[in-house]
């Protein structure tokens, strides 16, 4: 009897074993398609800052709140500071900035290619004592 009963629990065990459901999660692909999503988002966003001169229709609406457009610094070949599309000097520049953008928005830094490395560093050190800290280097794809 008891040979028995321990031969059809061993069978049961080994079953079950057999069929056991496989508990653990696969992790890697995961982080692989996220790698790829982020690398996707930081080529697109900086081309989503460039726009198309298009001649809108005026309405009444209020802007949304919601919708913030990146402010755009831009050093020249000269060593002219820009922010958008209006020139500022270097002690303009912080007052100039938060006027049009909080320490948690972005800024786009541009710099002509042959434009001073000091003085585009100055500036990126200016705003970031001024507290802004997600700033970033716009550049343009290899053809």
């Amino acid at each position: 009897m008891g040979a028995a009963t321990g031969g059809n629990g061993g069978g049961r065990r080994r079953r079950r074993k057999r069929h056991a459901v496989m508990s653990e999660i696969n992790v890697t692909p995961m982080v692989d398609v996220m790698l790829v999503l982020l690398i996707i988002f930081m080529v697109a966003a900086p081309m989503m800052t460039a726009g198309v001169p298009v001649d809108l229709p005026r309405t009444a609406a209020n802007e949304m709140p919601s919708q913030t457009r990146p402010v755009t610094v831009a050093v020249t070949p000269e060593g002219t500071v820009f922010v958008d599309e209006t020139q500022v000097s270097e002690a303009e520049l912080v007052a100039t900035v938060t006027a049009l953008a909080t320490p948690e928005d972005r800024i786009y830094l541009r710099g002509d290619t042959t434009a001073n490395y000091g003085t585009v560093m100055r500036v990126m050190g200016t705003l970031s004592a001024a507290g802004f800290t997600k700033i970033g280097l716009v550049t343009e794809r290899e053809r």
